[in-house]
């Protein structure tokens, strides 16, 4: 267990009087937990300090060689104003996941969940209230050695900040538009596409632009070999009710093993519907909505739970989902998955875990 030292900040900043402006990401809260790692030494002096600006040396390595792992996760107020985490063991473990690929050291899974419970505990005043809303938990780790050359390094930084953050569908939870991307890959088997780490989402932006400089909200990837099977979306795994049965992606090494994905698998299964993890090509896909056999396509990630998707284009063809509405199925998977991180249904599955 860890041995946290606690230094409150003197200078508590005014907390945002209007949770409907609260955005995502804009807004941080009072304190920060830090921990540090040195070869020889192994990860030592967890702290939770005054939120500040780091001090780095200019030849610090995650700015040069791209080592480094970040986790996203969110607390919840319910009703009753308990804070509640939604599967904390869940992210430490994808965390390790990530380190391990990257050459970053292991944090103990214990000592991740103690450290983000610690640094909500210290700012829960900062959960929001109204509905919807969250506090956005960000856990990571940078290399810290002010040496060039590229090897792992020797010494490391874990951080944890937290920012209030607003429902993510203002206006209802309304389909987006999805561009499939034809030109770019993002990961292959044997890189880094299961990893949270930010070379994944630099490598994405450019699709990302492209997408959105027609009309597209949202970035789905082909594999990178043969540039046919459905991988995953910019930020979100992927998923498709194709005649009745509930299909999604396998994990193959290019795919990031999404939380949510994985609530989203074991609710539907919980719920008797057929669920199947396998390739899916775009023909297969195409070969569907001419079938009029696609009959939901949704997103799942931490950010939005749910996200539907109203249409996907691929090259010039673009397929309308059903009457382009949100599906059965993901407003029943997105009420429920919420409901349990709010407190509002019962939790079965204990996910649930509270500060």
């Amino acid at each position: 267990m860890l041995s946290i030292k606690v230094e409150k900040t003197k200078t508590p900043k005014e907390k945002p009087q209007d949770e409907t402006a609260l955005g995502f990401g804009k807004i941080f809260t009072d304190h920060m937990f830090i921990m540090e790692y040195d070869t020889g030494k192994g990860w030592h002096d967890p702290r939770i300090v005054p939120f500040q600006n780091l001090s780095l040396s200019p030849a610090c390595s995650t700015f040069h060689y791209g080592q480094t792992m970040f986790e996203g996760m969110k607390a919840y107020r319910s009703e009753d104003n308990k804070i509640y985490l939604f599967r904390p063991d869940m992210n430490a473990k994808r965390a390790n996941n990530s380190n391990r690929r990257l050459c970053i050291p292991e944090i103990p899974e214990e000592d991740f969940v103690q450290a983000v419970k610690a640094l909500v505990d210290i700012d829960r005043d900062w959960v929001p209230h109204s509905a919807g809303t969250s506090l956005y938990i960000r856990p990571f780790v940078i290399a810290n050695d002010a040496y060039l050359g590229v090897k792992p390094a020797d010494s490391y930084l874990f951080i944890v900040i937290l920012s209030p953050s607003g429902a993510y569908y203002e206006s209802g939870l309304n389909p987006v538009g999805i561009w499939i991307e034809d030109e770019y890959v993002r990961a292959v088997r044997g890189g880094m596409g299961y990893t949270k780490t930010g070379g994944n989402y630099a490598a994405s932006l450019i699709a990302q632009v492209k997408a959105h400089d027609d009309g597209y909200e949202q970035v789905l990837w082909l594999d990178g070999v043969e540039r046919k099977y459905i991988e995953e979306v910019g930020a979100m795994n992927i998923f498709f009710k194709i005649d009745g049965k509930i299909v999604t992606p396998m994990l193959n090494g290019s795919i990031l093993p999404g939380i949510t994905r994985d609530s989203v698998i074991q609710l539907c299964k919980h719920w008797g519907l057929p669920v199947e993890e396998r390739r899916i090509s775009v023909d297969e896909l195409l070969q569907a909505q001419h079938d009029g056999t696609l009959e939901e396509v949704f997103g799942t990630g931490t950010a939005a739970v749910i996200s539907p998707v109203g249409k996907l284009r691929y090259k010039d063809e673009v397929m309308t989902i059903g009457d382009g509405s949100i599906g059965e199925v993901s407003q029943k998977i997105y009420d429920t998955a919420t409901g349990i991180q709010w407190g509002k249904l019962p939790d079965p599955f204990h996910w649930r875990v509270e500060v």
